[in-house]
């Protein structure tokens, strides 16, 4: 385990990676002996430091949760971070690809929770009798690790990834059948081969296809799972809390003049546009 000193340089050095846009080399070729716990220290206090400059926690997130993810990013478990006021995103608003080192997007069914969660105890049951609604979600991820370069510590310590979301109207979990929800991620924009603007119902370009199952087999076991797992370090999934639980499709790359949607079988579509 690493000092307080460390977790404290660590969290210092991330902090001003993502102001800067400039990011660093991966934590766990600086800290010898960095794990889990340490990781999520460090993130703990970064977020102590965004709240202490006014930003509010609105939920929280599950990353890494399917394997194909898990494949993609070297990893063999999930990881968690913090959702806060400032990540949310406008269908009818560009988000700047600028803004950010390099920034991917994620196709995820949100839970907005209606009441608090259970902690070490929480099940799948608890979820659903929590949730408000399902709803439709794209997350925008972005690593202060360059390259892409992560391990589970250093994603952990990076607040999980964690950039941006933006979630559609949704509806009572319980009238779906979460693990069967179809996914596609589709991408418009000014490239060879786009459909004309104005087509009706064209939304371009399939990038990604998948299933709700993909997240830990059902996108409720992920969020029962986040309970469990932050309740040891004190942190509560709180009534008015957005959960993401994972994507159902890989991660992809985006691009400034592009718009984003993603459509989700009984749920309907989300979009994000990049500038």
């Amino acid at each position: 385990m690493l000092s307080d000193r460390h977790r404290r340089e660590a969290a210092e050095i991330l902090y001003v990676a993502e102001r800067r846009r400039a990011p660093v080399r991966p934590l766990t070729e600086r800290y010898e002996g960095i794990d889990a716990r340490d990781a999520y220290e460090i993130q703990l206090l970064g977020i102590r430091r965004r709240r202490a400059e006014g930003a509010v926690v609105t939920g929280h997130k599950v990353g890494l949760s399917s394997p194909v993810m898990q494949a993609m990013m070297g990893v063999d478990e999930p990881d968690y971070g913090h959702l806060l006021d400032g990540m949310e995103l406008r269908e009818d608003t560009p988000v700047p690809v600028a803004a950010y080192c390099a920034p991917r997007i994620e196709v995820e069914i949100g839970f907005v929770l209606g009441a608090d969660l259970p902690g070490e105890s929480c099940t799948e049951a608890d979820v659903l009798a929590a949730t408000e609604r399902v709803v439709p979600a794209l997350e925008l991820i972005d690593s202060r690790i360059a390259d892409w370069r992560i391990s589970l510590a250093d994603t952990i310590a990076d607040n999980a990834s964690s950039a941006g979301y933006v979630i559609g109207e949704g509806r009572d979990p319980r009238a779906l059948d979460l693990k069967a929800v179809e996914v596609s991620l589709h991408e418009r924009g000014p490239a060879p081969g786009d459909p004309a603007p104005g087509d009706p119902g064209d939304r371009g370009r399939i990038l990604a296809t998948g299933r709700g199952d993909a997240v830990l087999g059902d996108p409720a076991t992920a969020v029962a799972w986040l309970a469990r797992t932050v309740a040891r370090f004190g942190v509560p999934l709180r009534k008015g809390h957005l959960v993401l639980p994972g994507s159902c499709t890989r991660a992809v790359d985006v691009a400034a003049g592009r718009t984003y949607t993603a459509d989700f079988t009984g749920l309907g579509p989300v979009s994000l546009t990049f500038s």
